[in-house]
């Protein structure tokens, strides 16, 4: 039996029927780890031994019926921005290269409850602001499925990580799409819930009013059963909303029989790869014999996402980032002979070239004689993004598109060009503006094997609808049975 092979339900059954012990699942992921690690780079801090203890105890209190979870011993992965007590959270950055967090966040103490096991942190784009994972101090991840290319970012290490099989499940962080195109990219399902679902306090902020949490997953069953555990009201959060509880895994029964699906016709338009725009046209015939109702219509004001995404989430970033100036927080310069040099300094030397652009950026937003005429601006359309997207829901009730206008590219060939970097967000900011669930599901391969994504987007916490969608399209496509990644297992 190959063990990282399996999802996590499946792992759920055989700990239940007593096929698998935590610590015969955590050592399988332990081996892979030291095998894989070194060809896929996509932890920043490893957590071998501490795991493989845990997974000890966990079976000791299983055998006494200690245990409440079914999912308690199975391991996981977690994203290097969201904070974990006593663990180091450095944001892949050297501004924070050393800092040991005296604090859970809310959804690592979910974890916790459940009895789930840290393997450790994973890599990503410097403070979340990258399209590549090619922006982090520490490492550049490489892509499973061709290690040239690039896993997609700022989640890019979680999304390796479970293509590669080094974790069976991960949590990321989605500000303009960076749970949704590393998903996509990897061939694994992303899904960046509702703004308020999942609690953001422990989450090292780039964009306050955009991040989310959410789950990185073999296959949507497992987005669902994440889902179920990171959900909920938290008073930690001022933006968390205070909703019922729900079960999202009873949604999945495979059937789309009557569902209203819309196709944007802007998201397939001037710059979507060929491939890509064929897969997801057989994506939409395939739901087509399911029994769903498509039909396309036009969501112009999607035209101006893009512009409006980077002005909010660098106006918001420059403030978020203000806190770390070499004393409150972070790095400190040892060349300084004043006041003014220390900052100076220590921010020049603590954040890379990326996290600088958008801190000048943003700045620049809210400056005086420009906040009218950008900042202000980008909030009026925001409002507009939102209206359009309503009416859009009161017609159908998922949306359809690519998650990306490409594959993944290979690494260096973007990365000293921000403009054509940012593109990659295309398809995915929008969600984020208007607060939006969204889920990519791979829907396909490329003529060189690379994975392509599809995106499905509901209304304000409907993740049921987005979920039942994805899990119909993949129980008929069946893209983990047909679709290996390149690298050798």
């Amino acid at each position: 039996m190959d063990i990282t092979n399996l999802t996590v339900h499946e792992l759920q059954e055989k700990l239940a029927n007593h096929e698998l012990t935590s610590e015969e699942i955590t050592k399988a992921y332990v081996d892979r780890i030291k095998e894989k690690e070194a060809d896929v780079r996509a932890f920043v801090t490893t957590l071998c031994d501490e795991a493989l203890e845990k997974s000890k105890e966990i079976d000791d209190k299983r055998k006494k019926g200690e245990m409440k979870s079914s999912l308690a011993g199975i391991p996981i992965g977690i994203k290097d921005n969201i904070c974990t007590k006593g663990i180091r959270t450095t944001c892949s950055s050297k501004m924070l290269a050393d800092f040991i967090s005296p604090y859970n966040a809310t959804v690592t103490e979910k974890l916790l409850l459940e009895d789930l096991i840290d393997l450790g942190k994973l890599n990503m784009d410097e403070f979340a602001m990258g399209a590549s994972t090619e922006y982090s101090y520490f490492k550049k991840t490489s892509n499973p499925w061709n290690l040239k290319c690039v896993p997609g970012g700022s989640s890019g290490g979680s999304a390796a990580a479970v293509a590669a099989e080094l974790v069976p499940w991960a949590l990321g962080s989605d500000t303009g799409g960076s749970i949704r195109q590393p998903a996509s990219f990897c061939g694994v399902v992303g899904l960046k819930p509702t703004y308020g679902l999942v609690s953001r306090y422990g989450l090292v902020a780039f964009a306050s009013s955009l991040d989310q949490i959410g789950p990185i997953t073999k296959d949507v069953t497992d987005a669902a059963i994440l889902l179920n555990i990171i959900a909920g009201h938290d008073e930690k959060d001022t933006t968390s909303s205070d909703i019922p509880k729900k079960d999202y895994t009873k949604a999945l029964k495979n059937d789309v029989k009557g569902l209203k699906i819309g196709i944007p016709k802007e998201y397939f338009g001037e710059g979507i790869n060929e491939e890509v725009k064929q897969k997801l046209e057989e994506a939409i015939e395939t739901y087509k014999k399911l029994g769903a109702e498509v039909e396309e219509f036009s969501l112009d004001i999607a035209n101006y996402a893009l512009a409006t995404y980077y002005i909010i989430a660098c106006a918001e970033a420059s403030s978020n980032l203000g806190r770390f100036d070499g004393i409150r927080y972070g790095y400190r310069t040892e060349n300084f002979t004043n006041l003014k040099e220390l900052y100076r300094n220590s921010r020049s030397e603590g954040f890379g070239a990326e996290v600088k652009r958008r801190i000048i950026l943003g700045t620049y937003v809210l400056s005086s004689g420009y906040y009218d005429a950008y900042y202000k601006k980008a909030q009026q359309v925001r409002t507009l993004v939102k209206k359009e997207f309503d009416k859009a829901f009161e017609k159908y009730d998922v949306l359809l598109t690519p998650t990306s206008p490409t594959v993944a590219f290979e690494m260096g060939t973007r990365a000293e060009n921000p403009l054509e970097m940012y593109l990659a967000d295309i398809c995915t900011v929008s969600v984020n503006i208007a607060g939006l669930p969204g889920i990519s599901i791979p829907c396909g391969v490329n003529s060189e094997n690379m994975p392509i994504g599809m995106q499905l987007i509901g209304n304000k916490f409907e993740e049921e609808k987005i979920l039942n969608a994805a899990y119909t399209f993949e129980q008929e496509f069946r893209f983990r049975e047909k679709y290996k990644p390149g690298f050798e297992k």
